[in-house]
């Protein structure tokens, strides 16, 4: 048997790629991905903190080659910290003050049937909004999405946040189901790319569902140095079954339910 190909890597979103939306990881994909490790690099590139993405995946530091929570922001290899990046450095308190003002003044006068809490949502490198707010039930978080899908809640926004924030030179990208982010022109998953060498790789593989333009994961799959995978369906096996006809590890017939596991 031949040994691992280092010059490969397969880089996964985590939300609609190798979980379902705010989900616990499949015990099958978690062995999936170990057997995958044997024949290739692969990573993890989550806009979400390590906090959270760790609470769906487990100690994904450890569990892959290479592990960027934030978009990259914070960055690791083989287990260890090789990268961090900070939004209020690079914003200054005043403008980052004068953002999260405007938001709250805007979902406050925003007419949706419900609100909950934590509206904005402070990461290291970028932030998170949400009109309904992200301390809403799973319940609570499905008819919002369809209601934002029906009067473009997001959408109309991000819109005005751009023109609002024009000087700034910030990117807003909607993802998820209930919220988007809001960072630095060229801090999207692209930004992990900077801890992966072109000259370590002849081929890196990115998987992601919402690789539409707008999506968070459009410009990463779109980037010329990524052969881009798009997970229409949001499903994990979807991903599992492209990742077989590439690199010809059997996917499982089917994933343990999200509730059971």
């Amino acid at each position: 048997m031949s040994g691992k190909n280092r010059r490969i890597l397969a880089l996964f979103d985590v939300d609609g790629t190798l979980t379902e939306p705010r989900k616990v990881v499949s015990p099958e994909t978690l062995e999936y991905l170990k057997a995958l490790r044997e024949k290739i690099c692969i990573g993890v590139v989550g806009g979400s903190d390590l906090v959270k993405q760790k609470e769906q995946l487990g100690d994904s530091p450890s569990m892959f080659d290479f592990c960027f929570s934030e978009n990259g922001l914070l960055a690791y290899a083989d287990g260890k910290k090789i990268g961090e990046t900070s939004l209020v450095n690079h914003l200054g308190e005043d403008n980052l003050k004068r953002v999260v003002n405007w938001v709250l003044h805007y979902i406050a006068d925003l007419d949706i049937p419900i609100k909950r809490g934590t509206f904005v949502e402070f990461r290291a490198g970028m932030l998170n909004l949400s009109p309904i707010g992200r301390n809403c039930s799973r319940e609570e978080r499905n008819e919002f999405e369809k209601f934002d899908l029906a009067n473009n809640i997001r959408k109309t926004m991000v819109e005005k946040m751009r023109k609002e924030f024009a000087d700034l030179n910030l990117t807003f990208s909607i993802g998820g189901q209930i919220s988007f982010d809001v960072f630095p022109t060229g801090w999207d998953k692209t930004y992990c790319l900077r801890y992966l060498p072109e000259t370590d790789f002849d081929e890196i593989h990115f998987f992601g569902d919402k690789t539409f333009e707008g999506g968070n994961d459009h410009e990463i799959y779109s980037h010329p140095r990524t052969i881009g995978h798009s997970i229409d369906d949001a499903k994990p096996l979807t991903t599992l079954r492209q990742l077989e006809s590439l690199f010809g590890v059997p996917a499982p017939a089917d994933l343990t339910p999200p509730a059971s596991h």
